[in-house]
């Protein structure tokens, strides 16, 4: 699988947003509400690498738990993927769990993702090709 970008999981956005500019990142679009998981994302590039600053609205949040117990820290990689259901099973075949349903993604232009964790690797993001 390829590898589309790492999440990164941040408490205040747009303070991470400057540090990582100042690191050399050059912004992506905007900063986009997801309203199915209750987070702001902005993706951020620096050459061929790409991160997605994820951080929690409120309480709600799918990563508020997360962000209280972590901090500020990469969480998940994000592999592209053909067909998400056939992929989502392959993985739960080798002991991946499910750590959410297939839903669209707004900030990835409503293509799919779902969520993985596995006790040795931690949590994947699986991405529907376009």
């Amino acid at each position: 699988m390829e590898i589309d970008h790492v999440g990164y999981l941040v408490k205040k956005l747009e303070k991470a947003k400057e540090e990582f500019l100042a690191l050399g990142y050059v912004e992506e679009g905007e900063c986009v509400y997801d309203p199915i998981r209750d987070i702001d994302i902005l993706f951020l590039k620096n050459g061929a690498y790409r991160i997605e600053l994820v951080a929690p609205r409120n309480q709600q949040s799918v990563v508020w738990d997360t962000a209280k117990k972590l901090g500020n820290t990469p969480y998940h990689i994000c592999y592209l993927c053909d067909d998400i259901e056939e992929t989502a099973e392959q993985m739960r075949e080798k002991r991946f769990t499910p750590a959410s349903d297939i839903l669209p993604a707004v900030a990835c232009g409503d293509r799919r993702v779902c969520f993985l964790y596995h006790r040795e690797i931690g949590i994947i993001e699986l991405l529907e090709r376009e």
